[in-house]
């Protein structure tokens, strides 16, 4: 699709239903990702969640796509003490889970185990500019590649795909560095916050569906109202049946 000039989409999912839903809207990669911990799970961050945590919601989702590209993440922890841990963590996606790909952030420093995951036969996406597993050292949510920060973000996108990885995933990354990087790679660019010239875009699908009402990134759109659908079906649910009216004769046997 890249060497065609086609955009793709790319969308979070932890369920078999919002699987089946996106797959048949065309949405051509779903992504399990550690971002479960703070959209599934109630943590803070996505840094407590645990690889036994994401096989089963991987598992749902590889179970219920026909279509698309189920890419799963490789949680803190799982990976980055060697490339022998990433080999075990993402077999253990690959086998149980049954996903097609896996996530890792890291560019240039997590190189070993990108080379070590794809010649043993894993395709890999690399995730570089704003990692959040990292948030702790780079001081918070906070852009990254402006200034001097460029030439970094170009170079970890290079030696991820020097490394074998099949696509490139650019988290707040400003616009223009997005665009290089995007220009210079053989191998196609994933956005989130990268803007819009990056190959294709990723989005948590609670934030762009409306489900979490919370405070947004600045990259969030929010494309539809599902908070506000359930809440208006639950509370009519809840009158329904306080008033007597259900269940129905039609309801009953």
């Amino acid at each position: 699709m890249k060497q065609r000039g086609e955009r793709f989409t790319m969308l979070t999912a932890y369920d078999m239903y919002t699987a089946q839903v996106f797959d048949e809207a065309g949405i051509e990669v779903l992504l399990v990702g550690d971002s479960a911990s703070n959209n599934v799970f109630g943590n803070r961050t996505s840094l407590p969640v645990t690889l036994d945590e994401l096989i089963p919601l991987a598992r749902a989702v590889a179970r219920s796509a026909t279509r698309a590209l189920v890419m799963g993440d490789l949680p803190f922890g799982s990976y980055q003490g060697s490339p022998e841990q990433a080999w075990d963590s993402a077999a253990r996606l690959m086998k149980e889970a049954e996903v097609a790909a896996v996530k890792l952030e890291g560019g240039s420093a997590m190189a070993p185990q990108i080379e070590r995951l794809t010649t043993g036969g894993i395709p890999v996406c690399a995730h570089i500019g704003f990692t959040p597993q990292y948030e702790h050292t780079l001081g918070g949510y906070r852009v990254q590649g402006r200034g001097e920060g460029a030439d970094r973000v170009l170079a970890d996108a290079l030696a991820a795909q020097d490394a074998g990885a099949f696509a490139v995933l650019m988290e707040m990354v400003p616009a223009d560095v997005a665009a290089k990087v995007t220009a210079e790679l053989d191998i196609p660019t994933i956005g989130i916050g990268a803007g819009n010239a990056t190959d294709a875009q990723v989005l948590v699908w609670q934030d762009a569906f409306g489900l979490n009402t919370g405070r947004m990134p600045r990259f969030v759109k929010q494309f539809a109202d599902v908070r506000g659908t359930l809440l208006a079906g639950a509370a009519e649910y809840a009158a329904q049946v306080r008033d007597g009216s259900f269940p129905g004769p039609e309801h009953s046997f």
